[in-house]
């Protein structure tokens, strides 16, 4: 599998942070921490890691720390995995300013949603990823309808897969039907699976990837998982997934970054906090986190 190709497991790393009074919402990144965990994914078998995602809080971040977290994922990572930086921004400048940033860092590749704080047409989208694009670096768009109000229908990511250094599109639609469209109607662009929840349908339909979540919590048995499905050991692979899926499923919901944090936790890692607007979970969606995780950790012998 070559570093033009952005597929196998990874995971979007989550951020731990420390307590300090003179940090942003007095929580500071723990580069430390951070630079940990990157390598745990990716001993326990998940093929890299992606900085500055929605689950590595990107939004909450200064510029600085932005920068820094990517940098210390590139370094953490080292030769043993790929780093696929996000590099979302409001505006084609802002993201390729970001992509330009990876690209000097020594980053793999990188992982761009349309414009995000404006609903773009056709065109801007377009435009949007030809400037990131523009940087050399292999490119995976992310289709996210609900926090971007822009959908990469198959019709229009087979224009976007024209696009020199556009390689795959991460799908978070939640439609498993799109993999095998996106497949028909855009065949050089790999398929990479966006939602914890799908997973093992998308990667039956062929998609060759997976940008995760819940690996954050037990990465072994999430690249065990990937292994079983893309081998069409289906018996197998369902007989993992199905224990797994109502954690999963909040992958999907508002509340995920929390979520995974308290799955962390769950498992003896740290997970900690989030910077706002995410703020704690209430005590029903603690306690059902609890619960949904506790039956995956039971499955697995964890718990």
């Amino acid at each position: 599998m070559s570093t033009r190709d952005l597929g196998g497991v990874v995971v979007a790393a989550a951020l731990p942070y420390r307590t300090d009074d003179n940090a942003p919402a007095g929580l500071a990144v723990d580069y430390d921490a951070y630079a940990e965990h990157c390598r745990w994914l990716v001993g326990n078998g998940c093929r890299g890691v992606g900085p500055n995602g929605s689950l590595g809080e990107y939004s909450s971040l200064t510029d600085d720390e932005r920068r820094r977290v990517a940098r210390t994922a590139i370094e953490a990572v080292g030769k043993d995995g790929i780093v696929v930086v996000g590099v979302h921004g409001p505006g084609a400048h802002q993201a390729k300013q970001w992509a330009e940033a990876a690209a000097e860092d020594g980053a793999d590749g990188v992982l761009c949603l349309p414009p995000t704080l404006y609903r773009a047409n056709h065109g801007e989208v377009l435009a949007h990823f030809e400037a990131v694009a523009s940087v050399g670096l292999p490119v995976m768009v992310y289709n996210n309808p609900f926090d971007t109000k822009v959908d990469l229908t198959p019709d229009l990511l087979a224009e976007v897969a024209q696009i020199d250094n556009v390689v795959a599109v991460k799908e978070f639609s939640g439609d498993v039907r799109r993999v095998l469209e996106i497949r028909e109607r855009a065949p050089e662009l790999a398929v990479i699976s966006g939602a914890d929840d799908v997973v093992v349908e998308s990667l039956l339909m062929g998609a060759t990837g997976w940008f995760a979540g819940f690996p954050n919590v037990f990465p072994a048995e999430s690249a065990r998982l990937f292994e079983l499905a893309t081998a069409g050991k289906l018996e197998e692979a369902r007989a993992l997934y199905e224990p797994l899926v109502a954690a999963f499923r909040w992958d999907s919901r508002t509340e995920f970054v929390q979520a995974i944090k308290l799955g962390m936790d769950m498992v003896g890692r740290y997970g900690g906090p989030c910077r706002p607007p995410r703020g704690p979970l209430t005590d029903a969606h603690r306690e059902q986190v609890r619960a949904d995780m506790g039956r995956a950790l039971a499955s697995l012998g964890v718990a």
